[in-house]
């Protein structure tokens, strides 16, 4: 079989507050319609024309014309609002429960067992943004060799270290150690590797992160297709979430070199799975309610779409989506409870609105049979409601 699916996570990139946006403190967080207002209209006009003004109301995107493809929304099933439960969803698996947090910080038993594991004192615990922390307590971390442990909204344990004072390998070991002891009662989404570089007033974070996700608690779509030995090649952090399960990636300093990855491995791959995440519009925007740095680094991943575009093939199914919100007009500076965006374009596929979906595990169920697998997970393929 020659077809091949690719999926594209635009990290963060929501397009209107679920459901249950109130449980989980998020009523009004609206990234993409709030986003269009607060800039005076986006200017996107390859993802205009592939159908995102059918996707929903958005200032300066005209949702009039025929999309050269299928649109449609995904509501989130799966309990929780961060990167490992929506990338989960995706493929298949949907979460009862939530990820733990910590919004006071860790337990003294925790630290303590950390401590005494990795041979390091630790400073912080704290739930802040690692801008902050590194800030607050880069220089002591200088002085004194302890390490930066803190946490967010969601359910992280990061290690921030300065790659002068720690080697990167020394953290990476500190977080594995981390990933080792954080399982049941505490079951910590993920472990995240925080190195940083710079002088005190002029801290700044390197591109050397590392996340160490817990293992999936039941077969992926991923775990189906390495099965059926179809071929699976990821970019971005997507094998982190996994926890290398089936899938290996590429590691990308920014979106312009994931994009750049994505264009690489579509001249590459005679078929498989394709599965990309481009973070910068959380890590680099969300989080820090840029607006402004938001709308940019859509209109650069705008600009760069029909380079991916005029690589598919006869056989190629392409999908854009998102994981969860991060609207960086509200004052909340974390994830946001959201419905996500759908586009799909491929020469097979039909104008065509295939609705809001009560899951994200309905892309992966089409993924899936598409590529000739029998996994649906806990999704319901659309398959056919896209081809023409």
């Amino acid at each position: 079989m020659t077809h091949r699916a690719i999926v594209i996570v635009l990290d963060g990139v929501g397009v209107g507050a679920a459901p249950d946006a109130a449980d989980y403190g998020d009523a009004g967080s609206d990234t993409l319609g709030n986003l269009s207002r607060a800039v005076g209209g986006l200017d996107l006009p390859q993802l205009e024309a592939l159908g995102l003004g059918r996707v929903a109301p958005l200032e300066g995107v005209d949702g009039s014309g025929t999309p050269r493809g299928a649109w449609g929304r995904m509501r989130p099933a799966s309990a929780g609002k961060d990167s490992t439960t929506g990338h989960w969803e995706i493929c298949g698996v949907c979460l009862r429960r939530p990820f733990p947090t910590y919004p006071d910080g860790f337990p003294p038993e925790v630290i303590a067992a950390f401590e005494r594991r990795v041979g390091r004192g630790v400073i912080g615990n704290i739930a802040a943004s690692g801008t902050e922390v590194i800030d607050r307590f880069g220089a002591e971390h200088v002085r004194t060799g302890k390490l930066i442990v803190y946490t967010s909204a969601d359910s992280v344990f990061q290690v921030a270290a300065h790659e002068g004072v720690v080697s990167l390998d020394e953290l990476y070991e500190a977080c594995g150690a981390a990933r080792e002891m954080l399982v049941a009662p505490h079951d910590v989404s993920r472990v995240i590797a925080r190195p940083f570089v710079g002088e005190k007033g002029d801290f700044s974070r390197t591109a050397n992160r590392r996340d160490f996700s817990i293992s999936p608690p039941s077969d992926t779509l991923l775990d189906a297709l390495a099965a059926a030995g179809i071929p699976r090649r990821g970019v971005g952090k997507v094998d982190d979430l996994f926890a290398g399960r089936a899938i290996a990636a590429e590691h990308t300093r920014d979106n312009a070199a994931g994009v750049a990855a994505i264009a690489r491995a579509l001249r590459e791959m005679p078929s498989g799975f394709l599965f990309a995440n481009l973070v910068d519009f959380d890590q680099l925007w969300g989080h820090r309610n840029d607006s402004a740095g938001f709308h940019q680094a859509l209109r650069a991943f705008d600009h760069a779409l029909p380079t991916l575009l005029s690589a598919l093939r006869e056989d190629d199914l392409l999908f854009l989506t998102a994981d969860h919100g991060n609207d960086p007009t509200t004052p909340s500076t974390d994830h946001s409870r959201e419905i996500v965006p759908l586009l799909v374009a491929g020469a097979r596929v039909r104008p065509a609105d295939v609705g809001e979906r009560s899951t994200f595990a309905d892309l992966g169920a089409t993924v899936a049979e598409w590529l000739g697998v029998g996994f649906r997970g806990e999704g319901t393929s659309f398959l056919s409601e896209l081809l023409a």
